[in-house]
């Protein structure tokens, strides 16, 4: 801790202000023994461990949660492939609802008629409802009903 007189290779004594010294150079000074020493070590130690034991804590809860955004994304892109891949004799046009049927046989395909244009009695399984968006993707009417009554409630709050 103390600079070595170059020469002779031996510790010097410090000649700043006492207050900026390195070691006690007060008799009345508080001891620093080895004790003291390991106890700061210790001290140290144990706050550095909980610092980054927080920290990796929360950078596991980040990735937890960047996991399920992308698992959530992934099944979204496999739905808007699915629903794409649908049976379709018309052009589809984004902002659009269509119906999504299924054949006995299991083939999806979509209508631009609703389960009410057919008087509640549609020929094959009306398997949901869905607004074309802007980007390509698809939109469940169940979930666009659900963010507007959603939305409301958060006007009306204000």
């Amino acid at each position: 801790m103390t600079e070595k007189d170059k020469n002779t290779n031996k510790p010097s004594l410090h000649r700043g202000a006492a207050h900026a010294s390195p070691y006690p150079v007060s008799r009345l000074s508080p001891g620093f023994d080895l004790v003291d020493l390991a106890r700061e070590i210790e001290q140290a130690d144990n706050m550095i461990n909980t610092t980054s034991h927080a920290k990796l804590r929360l950078i596991a809860d980040q990735m937890l949660r960047l996991k399920e955004q992308a698992r959530t994304i992934l099944q979204e892109t496999r739905q808007n492939q699915t629903l794409h891949r649908a049976q379709c004799q018309f052009r589809k046009i984004p902002g659009k609802t269509y119906h999504l049927y299924s054949r006995s046989n299991g083939e999806l395909y979509f209508s631009m008629l609703s389960p009410e244009d057919w008087k509640h009695q549609p020929t094959d399984s009306f398997q949901g409802s869905y607004t074309l968006q802007a980007d390509m993707s698809w939109k469940a009417i169940d979930d666009t009903e659900d963010e507007m009554k959603n939305l409301d409630g958060l006007l009306d709050s204000l």
